[in-house]
């Protein structure tokens, strides 16, 4: 089966999901861009990781982590499998076997393991779309609207920093994922 391998371009809101987030998965040597609705639970053990934040008590993702560590296992890569009626399948691959799991918590785990998330090439035949011009961002030094004296000195993303840590510090950690994909937009297109 020949496979592709992806990288975490961002997550969003999904309005049409109800709650629901869209975890964009992007080619590393190509342009497609895969995205999988996953639950709010998910997008947040996920954004919570590639933050390196690290909740007061661990989140279940980071408890199968280290119960499989204690058992001498290593997650080797994850891969999309399949796409069935609408569905994504993934596969966790450990040193000689495969474990069925749903596509958001395999991408869980592969971003506290440090592991490869690969994409069968069929599901991204089936599912995948090449983006039209993204709009341009300096995201260079520009007074932010509103701010007076020395806070007039920010730029665009310093201010958003400043935001992604005070939504973290109140807990709201779905604005804080929204923040984490505006600064890795900006960041992108530089």
């Amino acid at each position: 089966m020949e496979k592709i391998q992806v990288d975490i371009l961002g997550l969003s809101t999904s309005p049409s999901s109800g709650g629901a987030y869209a975890l964009i998965l992007k080619e590393v040597n190509g342009n497609r861009r895969l995205p999988i609705i996953i639950g709010a639970f998910e997008a947040q053990s996920i954004a919570l990781e590639m933050e390196g934040i690290k909740p007061p008590r661990p989140l279940t993702h980071d408890l199968m982590k280290n119960i499989l560590e204690s058992m001498g296992a290593d997650l080797a890569e994850i891969m999309i499998s399949e796409l069935r009626d609408g569905t994504f399948y993934a596969k966790l691959s450990f040193d000689s076997q495969e474990i069925d799991a749903r596509p958001s918590d395999a991408i869980a785990l592969a971003v506290r393991f440090g592991a490869p998330i690969f994409v069968a090439e069929k599901v991204m035949e089936e599912a995948a779309f090449l983006p039209e011009n993204e709009e341009q961002d300096t995201g260079g030094p520009e007074p932010i609207p509103g701010l007076k004296g020395k806070e007039n000195k920010l730029t665009k993303m310093e201010a958003l920093r400043a935001q992604l840590k005070d939504a973290v510090e109140r807990e709201d950690y779905e604005r804080a994922a929204q923040l984490r994909d505006e600064i890795r937009r900006i960041e992108q297109q530089h």
